[in-house]
Parts: structure tokens; sequence; C-alpha cells
């Protein structure tokens, strides 16, 4: 563990403009576009002091993704989801609190600076879907405003669930969104992301794919995404939710296309510190060729500092006190252990401020630093049984 001096010709710099990898210079979007200026004189023939540790199989040091959603260029493996950026109300705890206002343009003004905020800082892929309120519109606007051509982003959206709540926060006890399934569902719903978000959408994705809503089952449902797919070009995927989110993606990995191919080459699923559960299921995807997608790497929040629960306490604390070994937050050190799965994540932020994102980016970094077992610890004393975790995720309000 002694600091050991090194002359390195890899240097990740993701705040920057600017990125040396294995001595070709490449722009911080990399976009198949011109080569990078020079890196400033300061970080040529640097000297870096670095922290040695011994590496180990179980562990994933991030850098780069390659080819993500097959495309010509790498990215950081954090990506922007807008599930609480495209409507006034959201589960997440502290939602209340980080919205400014809640009229349409203000939260379209609001979801645009984070939207900046992740390009300047590197990030590529977006997330959106039907039922996030105004979140595929607000995004396609951004790209618009932003002069974004396809080859310079990725796009993911989703279909299953429509949005009911009128861009308000009281429902009156009704539901926020309804889940359907039905391939008029997916007619529908296809035809406005198409209209959105066209060309720059490289994913399209079932949302809350589950065993109980037989879409997998669907022959009209399978059918049309694979029309989708060969005439969009679109990549096909489902996001998982509830405690059998193993048992749907094993499900998925057999479904196949008319000519024998996987259907879904992409999931997206719960994996945090508290719901560990698709663990195993998502390495074996990801083996198999899949994408992996993490959402929620934060639970809504309760990994984020701000968990109100008196019996979370002690975990808040061990969390607190790993998270100030290394000088970071707390939600950075949830998110780096996330990261550093072998399964090898695109995670998602959700954040809906700027200084959240920022935070939560510095799990990259993070993640090449963090111990082993220091890794272990957190993931032994602070998982739960997949029915408490889901049972606790369906109580949180809407606020």
């Amino acid at each position: 563990n002694k600091p050991y001096i090194y002359r390195v010709s890899t240097v990740f710099h993701f705040w920057g403009q600017h990125m040396l990898t294995r001595g070709r210079h490449v722009h911080g979007s990399l976009l198949g576009g011109t080569a990078a200026p020079s890196l400033p004189p300061r970080m040529h023939s640097s000297r870096i002091r670095v922290q040695c540790r011994s590496s180990s199989p179980s562990i994933h040091n991030p850098a780069l993704l390659p080819s993500f959603l097959g495309s010509s260029f790498q990215v950081p493996p954090i990506g922007l989801g807008l599930a609480a950026l495209g409507r006034p109300g959201y589960i997440n705890l502290g939602h209340d609190r980080a919205i400014r206002a809640k009229t349409v343009e203000d939260m379209k003004q609001q979801s645009w600076e984070v939207l900046d905020t992740a390009y300047e800082l590197g990030v590529r892929y977006f997330d959106a879907a039907r039922s996030y309120g105004m979140a595929e519109d607000f995004l396609s606007s951004w790209l618009e405003k932003r002069g974004l051509e396809p080859s310079q982003c990725l796009v993911g959206s989703k279909w299953g669930y429509y949005y009911t709540a009128g861009f308000k926060v009281d429902t009156g006890g009704q539901p926020h969104e309804i889940k359907d399934h039905s391939r008029s569902r997916l007619e529908d719903q296809s035809a406005k992301s198409n209209q959105l978000l066209g060309s720059h959408l490289n994913l399209y994705q079932i949302h809350s794919a589950t065993l109980e809503s037989g879409v997998l089952q669907s022959k009209e449902v399978l059918e049309g995404l694979e029309q989708l797919s060969k005439e969009k070009g679109w990549r096909i995927g489902l996001s998982l939710s509830g405690p059998k989110q193993a048992d749907t993606l094993k499900a998925a990995m057999n479904v196949r296309t008319s000519d024998g191919q996987p259907l879904f080459s992409a999931v997206q699923a719960t994996w945090n510190l508290l719901e560990q559960s698709a663990g195993d299921a998502l390495l074996e995807a990801k083996q198999a060729g899949m994408e992996i997608i993490v959402k929620e790497g934060l639970a809504n929040g309760r990994l984020a500092g701000v968990n109100p629960d008196p019996g979370f306490v002690p975990k808040q604390s061990l969390l607190s006190n790993v998270a100030q070994s290394y000088n970071t937050t707390v939600d950075a050190l949830a998110l780096a252990v996330v990261l550093s799965q072998q399964f090898k994540p695109m995670v998602l932020s959700g954040a809906c401020t700027v200084d959240q994102l920022r935070s939560n980016m510095q799990a990259i970094d993070l993640a090449s630093r963090l111990r082993e077992h220091d890794i272990e610890s957190l993931q032994s004393l602070l998982k739960q049984d997949a029915d408490f975790y889901w049972g606790e995720r369906s109580a949180l309000p809407w606020n």
C-alpha cells in the first residue's frame, strides 16, 4: 500500500475537453469527428502518484465502455436517466426539494441545465420513457437546441406505461402512470417516440417487463418489436422491476426472432447495495452479449444520504464512514460499487439538479480506487431481501 511514482501513458480526463487514451488523441465526445487538440503542457509526460493495490477478478475497473449499443465511440459508464426530470412528481426521496418549480416550462429549463452539464461532463447515453411525463419532449428539444447529430450521443426510451398525472403531483390518489403491454400500446407509443427522437433513438425497451404481465409470451408484441428493429434499426431491450428480475431476464434471454436470433440485446435492471438479487443473472446476460444498464443505483434516494428511516441509521453511518475514508460523497460511493461489478454496467444517474449530477459523476474515478474489502463489506452489510426491498419501494410516496 505504499504510494509509487509511475510514468503513465494512459490518462482518462473525463471532466475536461480532452482525453488521451493509449497514445491516441480522443475528443471528449469521441463522436467519430476530428481529433482532439493536444493536451495542455502540464499533462504531458505526467508523473502521477497512484495508490498500488492488488487486482482481483471479482472487481471491474470501469473506464470507457467500448461499442456501447453498437456505437463507433467509447463512452463513460454513467448515463443520465430522465425519470425525475420529465415530470413534477416522482418517488425519489427529496424530489420535492430538488425541483425548483413545477410548470412545464420551468421543468424544461431545469432538464436542459442538467442535460447541458451532463454532456459537458462526458455523458453520452440518455434514457427516457413515454411515461416520464415530458421527458422525451424535453430531450428532443434539447438535442435540437444543442445541434447534436445522432452520431454524437446515444438515446434509449421505453414503452409500456402511459402517463396519467397531467403534470400534477397530487393526483387525488389516482395513479401517475398505468401499465399496458398490448400491441396497440406498442404501436401508439413507438410512433410517438419515433416522432420526437427519430434517428437519435438507438434502444427501445419494454418498460418494466415482468413474468406476470405476460409480455414475453405475447406473440403479437414480440413480432411488433422485431418489426420495429428491422424497420427502424433500433436495438430492442427491456427494463425489469420487482423481486423476480432474475427470472424475467432469464426468460427474456430465450426469446428469439423469426430467424432464430435473440430479440433482446440490452437489459435495464435495478441493482444497488440494497437490492443485489439480479447480479448473477446480469453477469450471465453480459457474458451472452447483452448490454447491461443499471437503474436506481441509489435506491430512489435511500442510498443518497437522505434516508429518513430510523432503522437505516447504522447502515447510513457505515456508508458515511467509508465515504469519508475516500474523501467522497455517499452517493458517489454507492454508484462506484455498482460500477465495480463484473457485469460492467452502464449506470444511470437519476439526478435532477446539476449538483446531484456532479456528485454522482465522481463515482467513475472512485470506482478505480475502491478496495476490494470495502466493496465486499458494503455489499454484505447493506444487502436486503428482495421482497423486503420492493415492498419498501412500493410504499415510497410521490412527491
